[in-house]
């Protein structure tokens, strides 16, 4: 019976063994302090505390200019999180989720909390803040609303929300989104409002130049009724009630608008004025993505970044003349110690003879520079600077001796020196500027970089930024000066060129071109005349090299929502001289058509830091309190009476409840969960605590789960009383609900080394105890009909198994680097290896090792599939036996079919079950509706793969089936023979091998569910093909 009792919850833990999953790993241990202002509570390790004070004045003056357009006020001290860097950022325990490489903050709705590091310069940050606090009176304004909750927020479309985040934050002068709506309207493709929620259209981009031209019609104090009544209503009746248009009007409008702003700036062109030669694009040699080119000294050679393969961003080696592709450098799929490549604005840099190549990654919480061989395509050696924990931009000596970089250091961005041989570090810049792109002259004295010193001396924000120019630090001195062209542009990766001229990128009329600073003249020259823009994925993004010996220039050229790489000779450019002074952003203004609006938020922008909001006075430090308090909480309850001709009256109760608690940190956490379905004794609940503060995440849980089973036992002749003195005689056909109490207290514990491995442990007590009642059902004797009669149920004490208990304990180790596909891994690899010790009433070793591998190859992927999970010990085959021919090990052994299937081939069902399992599958999958980027057939709701596959299998029971089958011997040790069938007295089968092959297709339902319809065939003689269903992912 205990046996028995056993069997569901062993298979629930036993599906354990396929959890995978990668890792967020807590490589430090933050101790906080807070800082009170106003309106914030700021949270911070951050070991500069005038740089603090300065990051809550620039938050009280963003509350000042959010409160004054969205007309809101958030009515507690708004909780803040800031981090170092974004390494440090990615080990956040605010959010759960991972923290992608572009990700800049995050705010989130259940404690307001806005999350961000400080960025790799003073702009970013100032931007991000202002951008998150923009989110966080969103979520005020909605969930806090007198008319709106939190599931009003999904009436939001996310290009709004973000969108309008970026209004309030940038403005509607931009020289970076007007680029991308140039682009729109170069390549007609211009989306309608409808288009925008689509999700091909980048959010962020076209929706602040939504805002801007929904402004640009009413003012800004539209902002706050069409917001709210979009939260209300949705964005359709919205438009018609708060702007007085039908939806399909006004998004006409909108496409028009955008017509007229930058079809007057295009004019009749339909293709760019290009400069050069395309060497790298999505049809030529490349991807979508081809940024940050390095051309090699000698001229051969470039290095640049790319998503050829869809699913990460690598470093590919090209011939720099023909852009053709001769190896990849580096793949962050590989190296599992790397935990991401750096790639959103940063490039890599050669060595002075052209063998060498330096880039920057992310591992182990902070950056460090890999150098590669280029010739072999390999990492050589790995600098990590640990006085600089975050870097961008390195820059190679001409010596070969140092590799410049711009650091991150509690809050300040400078100048290092980065002594390759040793890794010393050195100091070249202190101020509380920031100092980016740095890039060496010939001769090895200077050092190139852009700055935002003067924006900050002289407290000027052009249009709502702090704007960068150019400068030069004398490397022995460690003296700077700043070079002064086009103020109030940004002036951004300078480098110089054959001719010892210094070459940069501005936006210094509203577009993004390459020009050329005469350092003896003290003139410019415009080199490119580009309708969309030299650009990288953000502004602060590297998008040209030179090379000094051949005199060719490499840059990447934004169109049609992609980057190209050019390759031009300089001489062959057009140099047009122009003004150092020269600055009109007027074409970087994004859609307005009624001149008389009231517009606030481009003057409130500009006028930022002309003065304190707050004094240093209203700013304190306050000790840590982890404000322990609910986050959310969800589910439902019901109960009911119901009649029926079977079961007479009978009443029931359904629901459950699931609450979470966490400190504001989300260092602790508290889950419970409380659950009923069906009668009083189905009550289950659980309460588990997490603690992820350190690099050991730990826990402790408590849970009781109720298991119920269902039985029918023989029909008898029973009677029932209908009145006083009278009975009837019935047929009773009861059925019996056995219930199995699981009662266990336990603790787990996970070390992640890094992003992609982690040791997991865990140790269990569990009590089991179980109640059997049986239930009648009565029938007419004569009809057959059944009868209702009010009986209660019976106990049946006679059936039940006592009490027993049953400890715990496992340890495992998990790999996983894999890139999911549509509905399974199609990349990289999985592994577990793990085993449980059972003790109490059974005594056994659950091993697992199971290991899975996924290539790529651009149309599909191969994927193989190791897998070992065996009992061993003294009583591992004396609990409820495996069955191999489940379809999540092989498919097409459906139970109805497998004993004729595999009795017609001189088979037993036996072969396939045991306490121990083997099992080997190799699938072949191609994506077949989906993105069409990467399936054969586009869609945009339905993602499926089509899957070609062969199973493989073995189930034993004992190492000894291995030397073939054993039988019953009698008292002589001769084989006892059946005197019926002929047969001997089998004991265990033999272990042989089962094979099956098919097809199937896997449906990704809504992100919900994945479904997996499948023909199968046993590789046996006679077998035939047969249906079946999984309702999982692919392995």
């Amino acid at each position: 019976m205990t046996t028995a009792l056993l069997a569901l919850p062993l298979l629930v833990s036993a599906q354990g063994f396929n959890s995978f999953g990668q890792n967020k790993p807590n490589y430090e241990k933050f101790e906080y302090d807070v800082y009170q202002s106003p309106h914030f509570e700021l949270y911070t390790y951050i070991d500069n505390e005038e740089w603090l004070k300065n990051f809550l004045s620039d938050s009280e003056e963003w509350y000042r200019v959010h409160q004054l357009v969205l007309r809101d006020t958030i009515a507690f001290k708004n909780p803040m999180i800031i981090y170092a860097n974004h390494a440090d950022f990615q080990q956040t325990n605010a959010i759960s989720g991972m923290i992608g490489e572009g990700t800049g903050g995050v705010t989130e709705a259940f404690k307001n909390r806005v999350v961000l590091p400080v960025a790799q310069t003073n702009a970013q940050t100032h931007h991000v803040l202002g951008h998150e606090l923009v989110h966080a009176f969103q979520y005020d304004m909605v969930i806090r609303g007198d008319s709106t909750s939190l599931r009003d927020l999904q009436k939001l479309p996310l290009w709004m929300v973000e969108g309008l985040a970026e209004y309030l934050s940038i403005g509607s002068v931009d020289p970076f989104t007007a680029m991308w709506m140039r682009d729109a309207v170069l390549n007609d493709d211009i989306p309608s409002l409808k288009d925008l929620s689509g999700g091909k259209y980048f959010p962020y981009r076209y929706g602040q130049a939504f805002w801007s031209f929904v402004t640009g019609l009413q003012g800004d104090e539209i902002i706050n009724p069409y917001f709210r009544a979009t939260a209300k209503w949705g964005i359709e009746r919205a438009t018609e009630l708060v702007l007085g248009y039908k939806f399909k009007d006004f998004s006409d409008l909108w496409e028009d608008a955008l017509r007229k702003t930058y079809g007057a700036q295009i004019g009749d062109a339909k293709v760019d004025r290009f400069v050069g030669k395309e060497l790298v694009g999505p049809d030529n040699n490349g991807g979508r993505i081809n940024i940050s080119p390095e051309i090699s000294p000698d001229g051969k050679y470039m290095i640049y970044l790319s998503e050829q393969d869809l699913f990460n961003i690598d470093l590919f080696l090209a011939d720099a003349r023909t852009g053709k592709k001769i190896r990849k450098i580096k793949s962050s799929t590989l190296g599992s110690h790397i935990d991401a490549l750096s790639y959103i604005e940063n490039s890599g840099t050669w060595s002075p003879d052209s063998k060498k190549f330096a880039y920057t990654a992310t591992s182990k919480g902070q950056n460090i520079i890999i150098i590669a061989d280029v010739e072999k395509g390999k990492a050589e050696r790995e600098i990590r600077p640990v006085e600089v924990p975050a870097f961008s931009f390195p820059a190679w000596s001409p010596d070969g001796k140092s590799i410049v970089v711009s650091g991150l250091v509690q809050g300040q961005t400078d100048l290092y020196s980065i002594d390759v041989r040793s890794g010393r570090v050195t100091q070249l810049t202190n101020d509380v500027y920031s100092e980016i792109h740095p890039s060496w002259s010939a001769d090895g004295k200077t050092i190139y970089f852009s700055t935002d010193a003067r924006g900050l001396q002289l407290k000027e924000r052009p249009h709502g930024a702090l704007r960068f120019n150019l400068a030069a630090l004398d490397v022995e001195s460690r003296e700077s000066r700043e070079i002064n062209v086009f103020p109030g542009a940004d002036n951004l990766n300078p480098v110089e060129g054959a001719d010892g001229m210094l070459y940069f990128l501005s936006n210094r009329d509203g577009f993004r071109n390459i020009y050329r600073y005469d350092l003896t003249q003290d003139s410019v020259a415009r080199m490119t005349d580009l309708l969309t823009g030299v650009s990288g994925i953000t502004t602060y993004a590297p998008a040209m090299s030179i090379d000094r010996r051949n005199n060719r220039l490499l840059y990447t050229y934004f169109n049609q929502k992609g980057y190209k790489i050019f390759g031009t000779p300089i001489d062959r450019m057009t140099a047009v001289a122009v003004s150092k002074d020269s600055v009109d952003l007027t074409p970087a203004t994004l859609p307005r058509l009624n001149r008389r609006a009231n517009l606030v938020v481009d003057e409130l922008l500009t006028n930022m830091d002309k003065e304190s909001v707050i004094s240093s006075d209203e700013i304190t430090r306050q000790p840590y309190k982890p404000k322990f308090k609910l986050d959310y909480a969800s589910g439902g309850a019901g109960g009911g009476v119901g009649t029926s001709q079977v079961f007479g009256t009978t009443s029931g109760l359904a629901g459950g409840v699931q609450l979470l608690f966490s400190d504001i940190l989300g260092n602790n956490q508290l889950f419970t969960g409380l659950s009923m379905n069906g009668e009083i004794t189905d009550f289950g609940g659980s309460v588990a605590w997490v603690n992820r503060k350190t690099k050991v995440n730990y826990g402790f849980s408590l849970s009781r789960i109720p298991y119920r089973n269902f039985g029918l036992m023989e029909p008898f002749l029973d009677s029932i009383q209908v009145s006083e003195d009278d009975y009837a005689e019935l047929i009773n056909a009861p059925y019996l609900i056995q219930r199995l109490y699981q009662n266990q207290v336990g603790g787990f514990a996970s070390l992640a080394f890094n992003t992609n491995l982690r040791l997991e442990g865990s140790l269990s007590f569990s009590l089991y105890n179980n109640r059997v009642d049986q239930y009648a059902r009565y029938y007419n004797p004569i009809t057959g009909y059944p009868i209702q009669a009010n009986v209660q149920p019976e106990r049946r004490r006679d059936l039940e198994s006592e009490s027993f208990n049953l400890i715990n304990g496992g340890v495992a180790l998990v790999g996983d680097n894999s890139n999911f596909g549509l509905t399974a891994p199609i990349r990289g690899h999985r592994y577990r290896l793990g085993a449980d010790q059972y003790l109490g009433e059974f005594n056994f070793t659950a091993v697992n090792a199971d290991y899975r591998r996924y290539i790529w190859f651009g149309k599909g992927a191969l994927a193989f599939r190791g897998l070992h999970y065996g009992r061993y010990g003294s009583q591992g085959n004396d609990l409820f036996p495996l069955y191999v021919g489940s379809p999540w090990y092989m498919r097409g052994l459906n139970a109805n079919d497998a004993v004729n299937t595999l009795e017609g081939a001189g088979r037993s069902l036996d072969e396939l079950i045991g306490s121990k399992l083997i099992v080997g599958n190799v699938e072949l999958r191609i994506p077949f509706t989906g993105p069409e980027q990467i399936a054969l057939i586009k869609s945009k709701f339905l993602f499926s793969d089509l899957n070609f596959f062969v199973d493989g299998g073995m189930a034993f029971s004992d190492i000894g089936q291995f030397n073939g089958p054993t039988y019953t011997l009698d008292e002589n040790g001769e084989i006892l023979i059946n005197p019926n069938t002929g047969e001997p007295f089998l004991v265990s089968p033999g272990v042989k091998p089962i094979f099956t092959a098919g097809v199937s297709t896997r449906i990704n339902v809504f992100g919900q569910l994945v479904v997996e319809p499948y023909f199968a065939r046993p590789l046996l003689k006679g077998a035939s093909w047969s249906f079946g269903l999984n309702l999982l992912p692919g392995w």
